[in-house]
């Protein structure tokens, strides 16, 4: 089934086309790649962007906040740096561009992703206590039916499907899809108090 790419909010994405129109924006920024490429330049895959600020014990209801919307920009089919955009009094405006590790790991995440059997809706999910963000595939299909599905809904479900992307905390396997039900317990673990004990 397909996986549902959320329609970013038009200001966001009409902030980051004037911000690529903008020598001084492109000038400015620490990208190297995008200051130094020739030809078009696109904004494609917007994801909106969750933050977990707290890793809750198990048995309480996880909750994210919508921080952000994030587009690749492509040059030549090749996505070379990130635009993120924030909320503002005014609306969403652009924030920044960057690139790294994490630009191929999000595509390579969403390619896999796109041949699951089921239907989820794509997002990014920060973890700042781990340093680690991933693809958040949750499941509203029902839903899409119903026209209820909101890109800023924050209740990570037990069923949706983390896939940390690379480079990944030591211990978590970068692309590999875990069930929330499965990953929250582990990432309790890594950011409780005391040393932890290993099994092996």
């Amino acid at each position: 089934m397909p996986l549902h790419v959320p329609s970013a909010p038009a200001p966001a994405l009409r902030s980051v086309l004037a911000a690529l129109g903008s020598p001084t924006a492109v000038r400015e920024a620490r990208t190297s790649a995008l200051r130094s490429v020739q030809g078009p330049l696109s904004a494609e895959l917007p994801l909106p962007v969750h933050v977990l600020d707290r890793i809750a014990p198990t048995g309480t209801v996880p909750r994210t906040r919508l921080a952000a919307w994030r587009f690749l920009i492509r040059s030549e089919g090749r996505a070379i740096a990130a635009a993120d955009t924030m909320l503002t009094p005014d609306g969403w405006s652009f924030s920044h561009f960057f690139e790294g590790p994490y630009l191929a790991s999000t595509e390579l995440a969403v390619r896999q992703a796109e041949s699951s059997p089921t239907a989820y809706r794509a997002r990014l999910l920060s973890i700042p206590e781990l340093y680690m963000l991933t693809l958040w595939l949750h499941d509203d299909t029902g839903d899409y039916a119903s026209g209820t599905s909101d890109a800023s809904g924050g209740v990570l479900a037990p069923a949706d499907v983390l896939v940390p992307l690379a480079p990944a905390p030591p211990g978590i396997a970068a692309h590999r899809p875990h069930r929330v039900a499965d990953l929250l317990p582990v990432m309790t673990l890594r950011v409780g108090p005391g040393p932890l004990l290993s099994s092996a």
